[in-house]
């Protein structure tokens, strides 16, 4: 096989020749091998340490550079980024905070970067620490920080000194949820924490920087319309989203527009565009400068001036990231007068991101951000000429990006928009070629009021009239499309199988490619029989959440807490559970009481469920209309006897909202699940003896999480429980569960587990067989990442 040296590119079968011992090498299938590298290291449970990864990039890439055949230098470029990307993870894992010092007070002095988010009284932020005033620990990274009622919060850009209190990256492991350790990782996040009260607290200095100038921007834009008025624009303009609250998230996502509120890759083209008209206009007035300087050179140059501005004012993320990557291609083939086709940019700007960052592979945006325009290039090419040719490419490049990122979209959020072809028609053209350039204009315009209100109020209209419409297509109750969790394989199938629809005509069985997305639209699902049920423990903190399955219902009993910001455990943890068990719809919410932790998120599911059945101990402190739950209801699902223990009041008539919480008996044929709520033990005592009997082998929540003042000796012996599970968060303020309750648990045999350590946990109740832990999702699919 001969092979040619010069670099040169061909643009005819997109490859690149000639990057140093790469002759013939494809630059498309060094992309292919970077990413399966990077992204196959990625199922490891566990990774070597950082200097023994480094060792063997040494040595690989000194393997790849003597290396002759094509076959072996793939697999070597595969095996060297999966030495790349676990030398990233390792390094990322051993610099999070050291777990002795978890719980400590330490100073640190850094520097906030990105946008600062405050909502109410409390401010969170992002600190990067650059020294530590009591030398206990050494952070290299980020840490997320909250202080909580800060009178004066930091600012971008500002070096302040802190005293707070850290613990290493930690997050709720549920199915169909985020994975919050993984997003730290790919971040370089090593701590979170909070701000002590201290004395010692003060900002040190004042700098520059662009985070400063992106807050500077989105401050002026409130001045100028308003907050509420000017929260998509901020988004659009310097990549602010601090302004949209859980209503518009959830209005984007149901209609497809998430990838249009923050500044994704096509609006750093448009920018991009905007420069090279510029310099065109400036060419049409001194047409003499083309004499002295080519004009598509300066084009080139100007667009990516214009583009790297944009990107940088939007948070350089990963889709402006690879935009202005292949923006640089372009130029640089331009100034060289090279032809270059759109597979070698995005091949380049592939590899070039997974040099820089081989754990971005984590992220989703990666993954639809290449993926899309992959896609663009694949499948959807121009079929005529002129304004009905450039229609129907429209028309099919939208159809190509909602149906095929369709199964990444269920993958990474477990949910994806059917109404996204019909919103995006009208959304993406709207936003991109009429919005944003006004965004644009007007952030230009910025310090001459006058003559940015006209484009701000012109901008502002448009989106309000969008976002009106957005609304009404989000109201449809098809809009939205949620699947049960299928695993990677069926995800793999129905993309390939999406592809294969938009492959030329002429292929043979395109149409067959719709039968490779049944695995993915239609998993198997493990149904109880008749007398049978399933049961979820969900990991919502310091909280709980439970859901019931059995043959033909589902009931959700708690919804956990309401976070800071608006958003609740039942938005961001049980329903999308429920979406991925496959467990909808609800028939019945049952709310034990109206404290936070166990009713934040009630509202949520109600709002998404409204035909199901609600009750509550303390219906008055819900958001929307309940039944009480009392002993005389009972009811029977499929075989499986559903009934409310009578948890007698305080004689003196004040009795505690935890005494007041729906104790539930779940009793099918092999078992029975008790759901607790937060009774103390003097509620335990108060109750009928006779009504915590039962023959049937019995597992139950331990009540308020593991309170000692819960879970009394009188009630463990009448109840005898062969499994308990506390829903407590990890390293809780509370001490949850107390040594003294996991003590009596076990004292009569009683197995415990622990959401904190366990993750959701779910327990089968068969028929014959006794209650079985089925899996602990913490435990269960080890990630290097995961505590």
């Amino acid at each position: 096989m001969s092979f040619e040296w010069a670099p040169r590119l061909q643009a005819d079968s997109y490859r690149l020749a000639a990057l140093s011992r790469y002759p013939r090498f494809s630059l498309v299938t060094l992309a292919i091998a970077a990413l399966l590298g990077c992204t196959l290291v990625q199922a490891a449970p566990w990774l070597p340490s950082s200097s023994l990864c480094l060792a063997v990039v040494m040595a690989l890439l000194v393997v790849l550079m003597r290396v002759r055949n094509d076959v072996a230098r793939h697999a070597v470029t595969v095996a060297l980024f999966a030495a790349w990307a676990a030398l990233h993870g390792a390094r990322g894992v051993s610099e999070r905070l050291p777990r002795e010092s978890e719980g400590e007070d330490v100073t640190l002095v850094g520097r906030v970067v990105d946008l600062p988010r405050r909502v109410d009284a409390d401010t969170s932020f992002l600190f990067v620490p650059d020294a530590i005033g009591d030398a206990t620990v050494v952070l290299r990274g980020r840490v997320r920080l909250t202080w909580y009622r800060s009178a004066s919060p930091p600012r971008p850009c500002e070096r302040w000194r802190l005293r707070v209190r850290l613990r290493r990256p930690r997050g709720s492991v549920n199915p169909g949820g985020s994975d919050a350790e993984r997003v730290a990782l790919q971040r370089g996040i090593v701590a979170t924490g909070y701000v002590r009260p201290s004395r010692d607290n003060r900002k040190v200095s004042d700098s520059e920087c662009v985070d400063g100038w992106r807050s500077a921007i989105a401050d002026a834009l409130d001045r100028q319309l308003g907050a509420r008025r000017a929260r998509v624009i901020k988004a659009l303009s310097v990549g602010d989203t601090r302004g949209l609250d859980g209503a518009d998230w959830d209005i984007a996502r149901a209609t497809g527009v998430s990838h249009l509120i923050a500044i994704s890759g096509f609006h750093v083209g448009v920018a991009a565009s905007g420069g090279v008209l510029l310099v065109r206009l400036i060419y049409a007035v001194f047409p003499w400068l083309a004499l002295r300087l080519p004009r598509p050179v300066v084009q080139s140059v100007a667009g990516l001036l214009v583009a790297t501005g944009y990107g940088l004012l939007a948070g350089m993320g990963l889709p402006t990231v690879r935009t202005l990557l292949m923006i640089a291609v372009m130029a640089a083939a331009h100034c060289l007068r090279r032809g270059v086709h759109g597979v070698t940019m995005l091949a380049l700007a592939l590899v070039a991101v997974l040099v820089a960052s081989p754990l971005s592979v984590l992220s989703a945006g990666f993954w639809l951000s290449f993926a899309g325009v992959g896609f663009l290039m694949a499948c959807v090419a121009p079929r005529a000429e002129g304004w009905r040719g450039w229609i129907g490419e429209l028309l099919r490049a939208q159809a190509a990006m909602s149906l095929l990122l369709l199964p990444m979209s269920l993958w990474w959020f477990g949910s994806a928009s059917l109404a996204g072809f019909a919103a995006n028609l009208v959304a993406a053209p709207l936003v991109s070629f009429l919005v944003v350039p006004l965004c644009l204009a007007s952030s230009v315009l910025l310090p001459w009021p006058v003559l940015a209100a006209p484009l701000l109020s012109t901008a502002s209209g448009l989106l309000d009239a969008l976002w009106h419409g957005l609304a009404l297509v989000a109201a449809w109750p098809a809009a939205r499309l949620g699947v049960a969790e299928a695993g990677l394989v069926p995800v793999v199938l129905a993309t390939f199988g999406a592809a294969w629809l938009f492959l030329p005509r002429g292929v043979p069985l395109r149409g067959y490619g719709s039968l490779l997305c049944l695995p993915l639209l239609m998993p198997p699902k493990a149904v109880p029989t008749h007398g049978a049920f399933h049961a979820w423990v969900l990991d919502v903190g310091q909280g709980l959440a439970v859901l019931v399955r059995t043959r033909s219902h589902t009931l959700v009993y708690d919804t956990g807490p309401a976070y800071a910001g608006g958003r609740d455990a039942g938005a961001g943890v049980v329903l999308p559970s429920i979406t991925a068990l496959g467990l909808g719809p609800v028939d019945m919410l049952v709310v034990s009481h109206g404290d936070r932790d166990h009713a934040g998120g009630a509202s949520s599911i109600a709002a998404r469920y409204p035909q199901a059945l609600r009750l509550s101990g303390e219906p008055r402190r819900l958001a929307f209309p309940a039944q009480r739950c009392t002993a005389q209801t009972s009811w029977s699902w499929d075989g499986v006897v559903f009934r409310f223990i009578d948890v007698p009041r305080e004689r003196s008539g004040k009795t505690p909202g935890n005494d007041r919480s729906c104790v539930l008996s779940i009793e099918g044929a092999g078992g029975r699940f008790l759901l607790t709520g937060d009774i103390s033990e003097r509620a335990e005592r108060r109750v009928d003896e006779d009504a915590w009997l039962s023959e049937l082998p019995t597992v139950s929540t331990v009540a308020h999480h593991g309170s000692r003042h819960s879970s009394g000796a009188g009630w463990l012996a009448a109840v005898e429980p062969v499994l308990a599970v506390a829903s407590a968060g990890y390293r809780n303020r509370f001490g949850h569960p107390h040594p003294t309750v996991v003590r009596r648990f076990e004292a009569v045999g009683a197995r415990m587990l622990v959401t904190a350590g366990s993750g959701a946990v779910r327990i089968d109740f068969p028929l014959r067989v006794g209650p079985r832990v089925v899996r602990e999702w913490r435990l269960g699919e080890r990630r290097y990442w995961r505590e």
